[in-house]
């Protein structure tokens, strides 16, 4: 990744990812992030909101699936990536530029909700529910049988072993 901008975008999804195959056959999820800047008014003796930047996201193969399969309208994300400029023909004839975020690294804030972690089967991990925060829970948490006991992330909550 050397040379190209890498950023972290707190913010939160414009609607539910957008998952595709393309003609070679990888698969590819497209949504946006809305993050709005507050600031405090010293006049109003308020909080208020600044102006929204919408980024559009990209993320590929495992992580687009993982993102389709979690992510839904509203969640407020953390998402990390290399932003890429693109420019094509739109169908009018006019020619177009872009600046896309290609997503390395998604998940779930965890300021205002709670997410349950569930490792996958070619090695990622999947967010298995939000709460609160104006979430919604994507989908119920699959029971599991007993996760091996070197394996942190099959392990249940709770008192931490000092």
């Amino acid at each position: 990744m050397t040379g190209e901008t890498v950023i972290t975008i707190i913010g939160n999804l414009t609607a539910d990812p957008e998952m595709r195959t393309t003609r070679n056959g990888s698969t590819v999820a497209n949504f946006s992030i809305a993050a709005t800047p507050r600031v405090f008014d010293k006049q109003s003796n308020q909080w208020v909101d600044g102006d929204a930047l919408f980024l559009r996201c990209t993320a590929w193969r495992d992580l687009a699936s993982h993102c389709a399969q979690t992510l839904r309208k509203g969640m407020r994300v953390i998402a990390q990536g290399r932003l890429q400029q693109r420019s094509y023909q739109a169908q009018d004839g006019s020619n177009r530029t872009v600046i896309e975020l290609q997503v390395d690294e998604i998940g779930p804030s965890l300021r205002y909700a709670t997410a349950q972690v569930q490792k996958m089967q070619s090695g990622g991990y999947q967010g298995g529910s939000a709460n609160g925060g104006g979430y919604q829970q994507p989908q119920q948490a699959q029971q599991q049988s007993q996760a091996p006991a070197d394996d942190p992330w099959g392990a249940p909550a709770g008192e931490p072993d000092f």
